[in-house]
């Protein structure tokens, strides 16, 4: 028998920076003109986004000499799908769009899952850079490399592991936003106190009504406290093996909200009903105080986030899409769960703790 040995134990520099200020959406076009390799540019956005910053970026590209194009799709999580994926991909190869093109993401969560999913595949792989300009993107789902589709089983079910090049934060682009979209960012922020900081939790407990004024310095303080927890945390542990699991509290059962009510309940609001949930069973198996409990739901209430779920969700078919969430192991539900506000459960050197159906079952039935 003959044996080969194909090493690749060699190191690759992933690093990346992320900017956050005000009216900064305008050096991304300077900054791409700058790199030797890139002569091309695609903007993927959403049908909201487009026409807000989208066309005014591709003029601003085109004027630095760039090679530059814009792709939208409809704006939603129920389009966050392979369909929207291969589109965009037959679009760019009609364009010609080939490995000396960077893409831009240039949107919130929906438009940065899909579109970091397509600079991972597309040629195998070009640079990509992520321009959230939505809360929750600007302090989640923009950082960290998670890209991916929802399918008729479950939310990011198919995707990869892909860092952007850079990260683009302009703060300005979220006085558009509704206040509604603002608690959904804030839902992803005050998680971040839950898991790794209690100062962030007690400064949004101060706050609440400057963030929610659009004050720009109060804006840029969560944003960047989010932005190095996440930054952190993916630095010890890209792939999710262990640390990283850390950042899916209150996903778990977030998620199959999500999903089960066909993305009827927004992200933010159903990772509030998630966190909630999770607590109570964090309560229920002694890891969690009674007083910390009451102080997470007292802010969410504050913020205007949900603590309950709905009475029409079937909670059957929660507990199956559970199931396939990416922490289950061997059938077995997995959550990440709080020892206190600021530190997570860590049991056996695991931040996953398998969860038994029944506790689940009991805690979702009283909720």
């Amino acid at each position: 028998m003959e044996k080969i040995r194909v090493n690749l134990k060699k190191t690759e520099d992933r690093s990346y920076e992320i900017l956050i200020g005000e009216d900064i959406l305008k050096k991304i076009p300077l900054d791409l003109k700058n790199e030797k390799n890139i002569y091309h540019c695609l903007i993927i956005s959403d049908s909201n986004v487009a026409s807000l910053y989208g066309d005014v970026l591709l003029k601003q590209c085109t004027n630095s000499g760039l090679n530059s194009h814009l792709i939208s799709f409809p704006a939603g999580e129920i389009h966050k799908n392979r369909d929207t994926k291969s589109r965009i991909e037959d679009e760019m190869s009609k364009l010609k769009i080939g490995r000396d093109s960077c893409v831009i993401a240039l949107g919130g969560g929906v438009v940065g899952d899909v579109a970091g999913f397509v600079a991972a595949t597309y040629n195998r792989g070009i640079p990509y850079i992520q321009a959230p300009t939505t809360l929750v993107a600007s302090v989640d789902s923009s950082i960290g490399g998670k890209t991916g589709v929802d399918t008729l089983y479950g939310k990011n079910l198919i995707g990869a592991f892909y860092q952007p090049w850079r990260v683009y934060i302009d703060v300005n682009t979220l006085k558009t936003l509704h206040e509604k979209e603002i608690r959904e960012g804030l839902a992803e922020v005050i998680k971040y106190g839950v898991i790794k900081d209690e100062k962030l939790f007690e400064y949004l407990e101060r706050n609440i009504d400057h963030i929610f004024s659009f004050n720009a310095d109060a804006l840029i303080h969560i944003i960047k406290r989010g932005c190095e927890i996440k930054g952190q945390v993916v630095e010890l542990d890209e792939k999710e093996s262990n640390l990283r699991k850390i950042l899916n509290f209150g996903h778990t059962i977030g998620h199959a909200i999500e999903y089960i009510s066909d993305y009827k309940i927004s992200h933010g609001e159903a990772i509030s009903m998630g966190m909630v949930t999770e607590v109570k069973i964090a309560l229920e198996l002694g890891f969690w105080k009674l007083d910390e409990c009451e102080r997470l739901v007292s802010l969410f209430k504050r913020t205007g986030l949900p603590t309950k779920l709905p009475d029409s969700l079937d909670l059957s078919r929660m507990i199956d899409t559970m199931k396939l969430d990416k922490k289950a192991r061997g059938g077995k539900i997995e959550m990440v769960l709080p020892r206190k506000i600021g530190e997570m459960v860590e049991v056996d050197g695991s931040y996953g703790i398998k969860i038994e159906e029944g506790l689940i079952r009991r805690i979702l039935d009283l909720d």
